[in-house]
C-alpha cells in the first residue's frame, strides 16, 4: 500500500496547537540537547540518576483512562525472565485477565525510548487508549535497558516475551504486536527471529515512529538536511544510544533488520510525524515490507514530532492518530 499524509485540512502544517507546542518544546529542549551532543561524559551514572524523574514526568503527561487495571508479571521462562504488565479494563467483577481460551486477541506492546528510558508505566496510558475501544487486553513488556544491559538484550527479551505468550496458550493469530520508537525496532527483530526459528508470526503489527537504524546514522543525516524534531536532537540521541548498542556494527543483522520475501510478514500500519528526525527510519521500514511482499500502510502526520500519540491533551492530532490506529487494530481483532 502507498503512503498517506494525514493533514486534517491544514495544508500539511498540522494544527495551530501542534505548531505552538512544538515550537515551545524545541526552544526549551534545544539548549539541553546541545550540551549532551557536545559533552562526551553524559554517562551511565548520570542517566541512571535522572531516569526515574524522566519516567515519572512522561507518565504524568500521558494519562491512563479511568477503569484501567494492571497486573504485574515477573516469571522465569526459557532460561531468562519475562517482566511486564497486563493492561486490561475493569468490569463488574473487578477486571479479568486476558484468557487465551477465550480466543480473543491481545496486544503485545514494546515501548520506546532509545533502549535507555521508559517502561510499561510510562506507556500505560497509550496502551490503554489503543485497546480500550476494542475491549482487548495488552501485555506490555518490561525489557532490559542500557546502560546496564547492552545490545541485543532488549531484543532477546522481546523474543522471549512473545514465546512466553504462546506458551501461555495464546495462538499467534490472537496476538497483535505494537511498538513505538525502539519498540518498533524490537518488533522487526521479533519478526525476523520468528522466521529464523520457525515460530508462527503474529496477526498484525502496529509501529509508531519506529526505529530502523539503532546507529542513528539515518536520523543524523536527515537532521543535516534541515529537519528539526521538536523533541529529539539527532546527534545527542546518537551519543546516548551508544550506551546500549556499544560497539555493535551497523551491518549486524539485528541492527538494521532485513525483511525478506521468504518471510511471512504481518499486515502493518506505520505512523510517524513529518517533523521527526526518524522519518526516514519509518519510510525505510515501509519500503522493506513492501519489497518483501508484505502489506504496509504508512501514515505521515504533518507538523508532528516523535511519538506524538502519547500525549492526547497536547494536540488534536494525537487523538486522531490513536483512533486511526484503533481502526487498524479493529480489522485484525478476533
Amino acid at each position: 500500500m502507498s503512503s498517506t499524509e494525514v493533514s486534517d485540512g491544514l495544508a500539511g502544517r498540522g494544527s495551530l496547537r501542534a505548531r505552538t507546542l512544538n515550537g515551545y518544546a524545541w526552544r526549551a529542549a534545544r539548549p539541553m540537547m546541545g550540551v549532551v551532543s557536545r559533552v562526551p561524559l553524559v554517562g551511565p551514572v548520570a542517566l541512571t540518576t535522572v531516569r526515574p524523574a524522566l519516567n515519572s514526568s512522561l507518565a504524568a503527561i500521558s494519562p491512563v483512562p479511568r477503569g484501567t487495571r494492571t497486573t504485574a508479571i515477573k516469571t522465569r521462562y526459557d532460561d531468562g525472565h519475562v517482566r511486564g504488565e497486563w493492561v486490561h479494563e475493569a468490569d463488574r467483577h473487578g477486571g479479568a485477565l486476558p484468557n487465551p481460551a477465550s480466543g480473543r486477541s491481545i496486544l503485545y506492546y514494546l515501548h520506546g525510548s532509545g533502549y535507555l528510558i521508559c517502561s510499561p508505566r510510562t506507556h500505560r496510558g497509550l496502551v490503554a487508549r489503543l485497546t480500550r475501544r476494542t475491549g482487548i487486553g495488552a501485555f506490555s513488556l518490561d525489557y532490559r535497558l542500557g546502560p546496564r544491559h547492552r545490545f541485543p538484550a532488549g531484543g532477546d527479551d522481546a523474543i522471549r516475551g512473545y514465546r512466553w505468550l504462546l506458551n501461555q496458550g495464546f495462538a499467534p493469530e490472537q496476538i497483535i504486536v505494537a511498538g513505538d520508537s525502539a519498540g518498533g525496532h524490537l518488533a522487526q527483530d521479533l519478526i525476523a527471529a520468528n522466521h529464523r526459528d520457525g515460530i508462527p508470526q503474529p496477526a498484525a503489527m502496529l509501529l509508531i515512529s519506529p526505529l530502523y537504524d539503532p546507529s542513528f546514522d539515518m536520523a543524523c543525516a536527515l537532521e543535516r538536511t534541515g529537519v528539526r524534531d521538536p523533541h529529539i536532537d539527532a546527534v545527542a540521541a546518537q551519543r546516548l544510544l551508544r550506551m546500549y548498542v556499544g560497539g555493535a556494527s551497523g551491518a549486524h543483522t539485528r541492527m538494521r533488520v532485513a525483511l525478506t520475501p521468504d518471510m511471512t510478514i504481518p499486515d502493518t500500519l506505520i505512523q510517524y510525524g513529518a517533523r521527526e528526525v526518524m522519518a526516514d527510519d519509518a519510510r525505510a521500514i515501509h519500503a522493506n515490507i513492501l519489497a518483501a511482499g508484505g502489506t504496509s500502510e504508512l501514515q505521515q502526520w504533518p507538523g508532528q514530532g516523535h511519538v506524538f500519540q502519547m500525549f492526547p491533551y497536547f494536540t488534536p492530532e494525537s487523538r486522531k492518530a490513536v483512533r486511526q490506529a484503533k481502526d487498524f487494530l479493529d480489522r485484525h481483532v478476533r
